[in-house]
């Protein structure tokens, strides 16, 4: 049976074996649905709070039978299995897991937002979600991701691919 629900997903890390966190996560998800293509791995600058090293980031499609709820749960307990240590907001991590888009779905609660609320200012999400998919567009105004990145001076440094 094949999964049905199309989600995207952030992943960032900038403490200890980047790489190795990197690719513990993408294995992980294998366990919460089919994967379905992952972007290039690009190096940024921190964002929130500045004083921290570099980070990793990419995007990961995933087909899952999951709900979202049900969803956020399993990628916060697979952050936990990769070793992720709690520390402050927008602080150094080993790996975070953020919940992008899943399917056109708009999502408001309490502990979860969908579409996570800062695509749109965060480089590092917008252009390895773009490799992926370059139609994609906000579910709540319509309009295409890529004019997000218009104007913008874009300081990634593509890094390496994990597949």
């Amino acid at each position: 049976m094949q999964s049905r629900n199309r989600i995207y997903l952030s992943l960032g890390t900038n403490v200890g074996d980047r790489i190795g966190y990197l690719v513990r996560a993408v294995d992980g998800l294998t366990c919460i649905g089919e994967i379905l293509s992952v972007s290039t791995v690009y190096e940024s600058e921190p964002w929130g709070y500045r004083e921290q090293p570099m980070f990793l980031n990419c995007v990961v499609a995933l087909r899952t039978d999951l709900g979202p709820e049900d969803l956020l749960t399993a990628v916060k307990e697979l952050e936990v299995r990769v070793g992720r240590v709690p520390r402050f907001r927008w602080g150094p991590r080993e790996i975070d897991i953020d919940i992008l888009l899943y399917e056109d779905l708009v999502v408001r609660t309490e502990t979860l937002e969908i579409p996570h609320p800062r695509i749109k200012e965060r480089d590092f999400v917008l252009v390895p979600l773009l490799e992926l998919d370059r139609d994609l567009r906000d579910p709540i105004t319509g309009r295409s991701y890529r004019e997000f990145l218009e104007g913008k001076d874009i300081r990634l440094k593509p890094f390496c691919c994990l597949i």
